[in-house]
């Protein structure tokens, strides 16, 4: 499950145990990753990103524009919401109503880059890879997450992460970035005992 859909603990309740990624760091690992993007795919001719909504959103911005400058060329970028899809949030069984310029822009035949913020258990991105394919059918699709923090409960790995953190259930990886929370960082917090 990814941090930014889980239901967040009151602030009293956690206690930050160290600091992951800086702002810098965040950018300088950004960076990074756009290279690894263009060298996996030989350059960003059919390539498009879709962020999942919320962190990964603006996380896939920054990486169209950063990939953008390495080519010299607009890379398409989109966002997906992915709410209504999660096992974990609802026992409805009726799936909403999923209209296909909701992305951006088309996704067949494309080798799309699944950005999310946090990859946990793999619940999250299991929902958002039903959410694309209700859009269209891509050639290929690799997801990039800025922290593998381990755990899964699904067979999904990333191609692209910026940085994996060994973590406890206890502990939750907090992603803060300017365009959500108006500050830029990557925490490592703790449930207080109760």
């Amino acid at each position: 499950m990814s941090e930014t859909t889980r239901t967040p603990e009151p602030p009293h309740l956690l206690r930050e145990k160290a600091r992951i990624l800086s702002s810098s760091e965040i950018e300088r690992t950004l960076v990074r990753l756009a290279h690894e993007i263009v060298e996996k795919n030989n350059g960003s001719e059919n390539l498009g990103l879709i962020g999942i909504k919320r962190r990964g959103a603006p996380l896939a911005q920054r990486l169209a524009a950063l990939i953008g400058k390495i080519e010299k060329r607009p890379v398409d970028v989109g966002t997906l919401d992915i709410e209504f899809y999660r096992d974990d949030l609802t026992t409805r069984d009726v799936r909403p109503v999923v209209h296909p310029g909701a992305i951006g822009f088309d996704v067949n035949g494309r080798n799309i880059v699944l950005v999310d913020d946090v990859l946990y258990t793999g619940r999250t991105i299991r929902a958002a890879l039903d959410a694309l394919f209700d859009h269209g059918r891509p050639r290929r699709v690799q997801l990039l997450a800025l922290i593998d923090r381990g755990h899964r409960e699904l067979p999904i790995e990333a191609a692209f992460v910026g940085r994996t953190v060994q973590t406890t259930d206890r502990e939750i990886v907090e992603v803060e970035l300017e365009e959500v929370d108006g500050s830029e960082q990557v925490l490592l917090v703790e449930r207080a005992d109760l």
